[in-house]
């Protein structure tokens, strides 16, 4: 989100799309604004889709502080360096592909360089101490109860005042104190990832029940419990309540192996802040004998044949890292079982699987699907319909907008509609990408700059999720047929469908 005022321009967060490779692609567009003009950035947290575009900010000319807690720029370090290393390798990847040979090689959004220019911009600040992250900018960072390092953001200038939710934490949140902040704003920009859903409430020893369940059913199967894991405090979470689960004995004991070097590094973190974080007795509970933090690439590949074990990797929604190996490995098996714990936004594999895919396709390999594949909800951390609507109580009067960001179209709505019921008078808009609104004390935003629609088409599937199905179920389809010869023929049908519309719509184009 970019705020002017006067001479001073900054940005709440400067995150990577993530979802479908069409959503994905559109990191790789201009800004639309000018970095070296940009004066400030605040961070709410250290998530990639809020920080992942600041080395792209950095690269392309911007000279300002960073300005976020302690806990967010220790994280940065690890966070922003993996994602340049992803960067460069999905470049080098592209380029190595024989259908490319001849083209332009391909160039990262940024480079693991770009990401440590970033990460040494980091200027932290405590929570609810003013601040000037630019001229005319007055600010002050409130826990969000999210994730380690978690703010909303609250803003005055020019006697306007806004609060920026960043990403809210539920009730009962692991490691977290519940979010805070203060009241009466004349514009809140609040985040709707779960707008249109409420959970049932559940508690920390409710959540190792259902986790004691799951690891207990995988063992009997025999085979592996997968669980694919964000590297930043969903991995800590679990780890948190497998060593619970485990010191009181409530499940046997199992190795536990934590493949992904990201993972690993920011639970390193999580130990630096022991002393700090809820639940943990002040203990290290990272250090538990039967937990094994794997880095090199041969280790990681020996668990190819074990079997009875649990295994996190990220990424949490199955798009990229070591968990798509296990996967490759698991996902056939029946004796095997895929825990998924965390949300899984549309257009991703993840999300696929949990759609109940029979088969899907992996690195460019056709895989079936015959583990069991389970879900917990309870590990979410961000806030649902019924949290979200307490915080916005909180924050409230509104006298101006109350925006809604960061959710599904449904869940957007789904969150206004309810607003709406509950407070008629209350004025809510839902913004789209690259609307632009003048802001003023006491009354309600004025739109100055449409959105573009172009941009909102990319959100949730693409027709690539669309050809996985297809390419993945067509060989099956085919040998279901009697004979080679028709499958011959339908081979010979396909390839007509295509040209056929293929010249329809350049007919359709030319107006012929």
């Amino acid at each position: 989100m970019e705020f002017t005022h006067g001479d001073s321009t900054i940005l709440v967060d400067c995150g990577m799309f993530q979802g479908s490779r069409t959503l994905e692609r559109l990191n790789f567009a201009e800004f639309t604004f000018d970095p070296r003009k940009i004066d400030a950035v605040v961070l709410t947290h250290a998530h990639i889709d809020h920080s992942g575009l600041l080395p792209k900010l950095v690269k392309q000319g911007f000279k300002g502080p960073i300005w976020c807690t302690r806990p967010t720029a220790d994280l940065l370090e690890y966070m922003l360096a993996d994602s340049g290393r992803i960067q460069e390798n999905e470049a080098e990847r592209r380029n190595r592909r024989r259908d490319r040979a001849g083209d332009e090689p391909f160039e990262p959004v940024y480079d693991s360089e770009d990401a440590m220019a970033a990460w040494r911009k980091c200027r932290p600040v405590e929570l609810e101490h003013y601040f000037e992250p630019a001229p005319s900018f007055r600010a002050r960072l409130w826990n969000a109860g999210h994730i380690l390092g978690s703010a909303s953001v609250e803003l005055y200038a020019g006697g306007v005042h806004v609060m920026c939710s960043g990403d809210v934490g539920p009730e009962n949140k692991a490691f977290q104190l519940d979010p805070a902040g203060p009241s009466g704003f004349d514009h809140v920009i609040c985040e709707s990832t779960y707008g249109d859903r409420a959970r049932e409430p559940v508690t920390i020893e409710q959540r190792r029940k259902l986790l004691q369940a799951e690891v207990e059913a995988s063992l009997v199967r025999g085979g592996n419990l997968v669980i694919p894991a964000f590297a930043l405090e969903r991995t800590q979470e679990l780890l948190l309540d497998l060593h619970a689960l485990l010191q009181t004995g409530a499940i046997r004991n199992v190795h536990v192996f934590v493949d992904s070097p990201l993972a690993n590094r920011v639970t390193e973190v999580f130990s630096r802040y022991t002393s700090e974080l809820e639940d943990t007795g002040q203990r290290n509970i990272f250090n538990d004998p039967l937990f094994h933090f794997v880095t090199d690439v041969a280790e990681s590949i020996k668990l190819n044949s074990t079997s009875g074990a649990i295994i996190m990797a990220a990424s949490g929604m199955c798009e990229g890292g070591r968990v798509r190996h296990h996967l490759a490995h698991n996902l056939h098996r029946r004796d095997s079982t895929i825990l998924l714990v965390g949300y899984q936004a549309e257009g991703t594999l993840g999300r696929v699987i949990l759609e109940g895919a029979q088969a899907v396709r992996i690195s460019g390999t056709d895989v079936r699907v015959r583990a069991q594949i389970r879900r917990i909800d309870s590990y979410s951390a961000h806030a649902d319909q019924h949290e979200l609507l307490e915080w916005i109580e909180e924050r409230s009067p509104i006298a101006g907008t109350l925006f809604l960001d960061h959710g599904e179209a449904s869940s957007m709505e789904g969150m206004r509609r309810e607003l709406q019921r509950r407070s008629p008078g209350l004025n809510v808009r839902l913004p789209q990408i690259g609307e632009r609104y003048e802001l003023a004390a006491g009354k309600a935003a004025r739109r100055t700059e449409t959105g573009r629609a172009d941009l909102e088409q990319a959100i949730g599937r693409d027709w690539q999720n669309a050809y996985a199905d297809f390419a993945t179920s067509l060989k099956r389809q085919l040998g279901e047929l009697r004979s080679d010869r028709d499958r011959r023929e339908a081979i010979v049908q396909m390839k007509e469908v295509l040209r056929s519309y293929a010249a329809h719509r350049a007919k359709h184009k030319t107006g012929k």
